[in-house]
């Protein structure tokens, strides 16, 4: 049973939350001030994680953030601040702080942010034991579940070859790998850029029985019409002008290994039928060559384009498209799996961080809620360069949101928050004005109440920080007669 530290000058407050957290099986320790909690906090080393308010007198919860620290470093301390003051969130999680809840705070909030930070306290004092918590576990807990998961809590992470994912549309991408890394076959593999197709291709090469044989990668749109030929066939001496001496192809170079046609869509049809013969015939003719090369190589193939849409507008050779279509994989978008970015946060995080030598916790919540809400249309690519930038950047213990420039991801998160038609917990904290300009209405409809409730709240919220507090200038600033504005206060349990 956790022991927690509970620290506010509220009692009315404080001992609410005492009431949940024992509800939740938590031992709690409260206070009324920093001072008695430092008391405690020397008198009692199982305290496991410190939940204090900001705004305290005598002592504010910084302060006692940073005497935390140097009592003991590896503690968690989340704090709570009265307004979703970016500046003073950052600048806690600056000083060390694990989390931060904003009020009004709603209670599996609490119970997320208290689960993050326990994770990170267990793996940071302890290597092993029963207490220790695997990478996987942190992953679950930093999205608010845990590894016995409920319905629609993404399942146990599952890890292939360089992929890793957790979502159920990937784990059957995994499977088919799996099933078929042996087969001799042809595979054709599908899906937007950036959504690591060419990892695809690597793990079935690597799977199967072919994983100590060559693996060629071949850029279909990236090497010139007229140098594809010979760095696909090679050429012999004397071929053409320049050719002084033979040139092995790729093909060759891939004998009894796998070859991988990425961008398979941008090959020139004068091409399609040199390669339908390689297909068919497991035969080749080098440029200027009078005898036919034999060759076994499984070709795996990749594209971003509807190949079928190809052949049917005439720029894609039907035979060939049967051909190398014998086993399809299609891998879905990001969006279409968004339990999948925790997952990839934390993997892209830890890589970057080891590459880079940083020492990072983690990802703070707020900005997990900004990438969880982004629409990702470059998909996986995306967010990894998103991720090594953050990285790079970012000088505290703990991934921020200042380090993910919040400002090139507003108005696609803001989108993205609405098709989900008012839906989430992490609506509220992230959700501003969108441009309408640019908004479309989702094909399964939208919660148009609920979506504008929290755009109401929101503007409140933002309204009262302007105004310092103040409830009357809120008001004016949104050109509303006081009561009706305590109205939309008690509407939305604003304190």
């Amino acid at each position: 049973m956790a022991l927690i530290l509970l620290v506010d000058d509220d009692r009315s407050l404080r001992e609410f939350l005492e009431i949940f957290l024992k509800k939740e099986g938590y031992s709690v320790l409260s206070a009324a001030n920093a001072a008695e909690a430092l008391n405690l906090l020397k008198a009692h080393e199982g305290i496991r994680v410190v939940i204090s308010d900001i705004r305290m007198p005598d002592m504010s919860g910084i302060e006692l953030l940073r005497h935390v620290k140097a009592l003991r470093p590896e503690l968690p301390v989340v704090l709570i601040t009265a307004f979703a003051s970016m500046d003073t969130a950052i600048s806690a999680m600056k000083e060390g702080a694990w989390d931060y809840l904003t009020k009004p705070f709603r209670l599996d909030e609490v119970r997320r942010v208290l689960q993050n930070a326990l994770s990170s306290g267990v793996s940071s004092a302890t290597t092993a034991g029963p207490d220790a918590v695997s990478v996987s576990d942190r992953i679950l807990h930093a999205r608010g579940q845990t590894a016995e998961a409920s319905p629609g809590v993404c399942p146990p992470i599952h890890r292939l070859d360089a992929m890793v994912a957790c979502s159920p549309a990937m784990l059957k991408v995994f499977q088919l790998i799996k099933r078929v890394a042996s087969s001799p076959s042809s595979v054709l593999i599908t899906g937007e850029s950036g959504t690591g197709k060419e990892l695809v291709a690597r793990a079935l090469h690597n799977l199967g029985n072919r994983a100590s044989q060559p693996f060629v990668v071949v850029n279909c749109g990236g090497i010139p019409e007229n140098l594809l030929e010979t760095e696909l066939f090679g050429h012999v001496k004397g071929a053409f002008t320049g050719a002084d001496r033979e040139k092995v192809g790729l093909f060759a170079l891939a004998d009894t290994g796998t070859l991988f046609l990425d961008e398979i869509g941008e090959l020139p049809m004068s091409l399609q039928v040199k390669l339908l013969r390689v297909v068919q015939q497991k035969t080749f003719m080098p440029v200027g060559g009078t005898r036919e090369q034999r060759v076994d190589v499984r070709i795996v193939a990749a594209t971003n384009r509807d190949l079928e849409q190809e052949v049917m507008a005439k720029r894609f050779r039907e035979d060939l498209f049967y051909r190398l279509n014998v086993i399809h994989i299609h891998i879905p978008p990001l969006r279409e799996r968004p339990e999948d970015i925790p997952v990839l946060v934390q993997y892209f995080l830890d890589k970057f961080a080891r590459e880079q030598g940083k020492s990072l916790q983690g990802i703070s919540s707020f900005a997990m809620q900004i990438l969880q809400g982004y629409s990702f249309p470059g998909n996986v690519r995306e967010l990894e360069n998103i991720v090594e930038r953050s990285v790079a950047l970012e000088t505290s213990g703990i991934l921020l949101p200042e380090s993910l420039s919040i400002s090139r991801f507003k108005e696609k998160t803001e989108t993205s928050l609405a098709q989900q038609g008012g839906k989430g917990e992490s609506s509220e904290e992230i959700c501003v004005i969108p441009s309408f300009e640019a908004f479309e209405i989702p094909r399964e409809g939208m919660e148009l109440d609920g979506f504008l409730a929290r755009i109401e709240k929101t503007l409140i919220l933002k309204a009262l920080q302007a105004a310092h507090g103040s409830k009357t200038e809120a008001a004016r600033l949104l050109k509303i007669n006081f009561r009706s504005f305590r109205y939309r206060l008690d509407k939305y349990g604003i304190e």
